[in-house]
């Protein structure tokens, strides 16, 4: 992302749906790549966190980053009244800063498609944000299901993200921070979301600003991946994860893409 208001060729952006929404506060960005079967419960949780916000539903505009699906993912998001920006590179920061391109709120929420928000979500990220301590900040997460597989996984991950103060859910920022540090990194195929919360915490310490976390209205996030590839199988895949990188980046750019890329194919 080299240009902050240029749109690319691979971008091409829905109008259709943006009439009746003239200054929205929040831009709710999407990156989605078939995600027909889960999108919508996402929208409905939506539907409900912009109804109940205390600025009115019109001040929360949604933009889907559609990057590249084969399935009705665009129609879908387009028949709920979301803008839907095509985006082609396939990777998931692009779809991000596609959808980022076109947004039009003064505060920038991303959330992934498998997710669903807190009702809340919209007061809780104001109320943060107007403090004018937050340089970008994160609702958290809470799993959708539990097993003594995924508890593990947590209690691994939780210290980690207490210690490098990062997190996720609906993670939130300033347009204009977000355009000043060039939005996220394209050439990340995963791990993006974490260098942007990195690159932004950075820019706030100048100005004494730092990451806020929003306990009060987590997101729960899909178990897809351990409904597909077991629930203990994040321990495995960490355990494997040094021959990888004694493959270099070969090796680790080749689990990126089947882990990441080509599970929903």
């Amino acid at each position: 992302m080299t240009a902050r208001h240029e749109k690319t060729d691979s971008d091409r952006v829905d109008h259709s749906t943006r009439a009746a929404i003239e200054a929205p506060v929040f831009s709710v960005v999407i990156p989605a790549y078939n995600e027909v079967a889960l999108l919508p419960r996402l929208l409905d949780s939506l539907d409900v966190a912009r109804a109940r916000y205390r600025g009115g539903a019109d001040a929360v505009e949604i933009v889907v980053g559609n990057n590249g699906s084969t399935d009705a993912t665009g129609e879908i998001a387009r028949a709920r009244g979301c803008v839907v920006v095509e985006v082609m590179t396939r990777a998931i920061a692009a779809a991000r800063n596609g959808a980022a391109r076109a947004a039009r709120g003064e505060v920038l929420c991303f959330v992934d498609a498998d997710s669903i928000v807190h009702e809340a979500t919209f007061d809780e990220i104001e109320r943060v944000m107007e403090a004018g301590r937050c340089v970008v900040g994160a609702t958290g997460v809470r799993m959708e299901r539990m097993s003594i597989g995924i508890a593990v996984m947590w209690a691994l991950l939780v210290p980690m993200t207490r210690l490098l103060a990062v997190d996720t859910g609906v993670v939130f920022c300033r347009r204009e921070d977000f355009e000043a540090i060039g939005g996220y990194r394209e050439e990340l195929l995963a791990g993006e979301d974490v260098d942007l919360l990195l690159r932004l915490k950075r820019l706030g310490r100048r100005r004494g600003q730092k990451f806020v976390r929003t306990d009060a209205a987590r997101t729960i996030t899909s178990a897809r991946k351990f409904d597909r590839h077991g629930d203990w199988h994040f321990l495995w895949q960490t355990a494997l994860m040094p021959l990888r990188l004694l493959r270099g980046r070969a090796g680790l750019r080749s689990f990126i893409q089947s882990y990441w890329y080509d599970d929903r194919k």
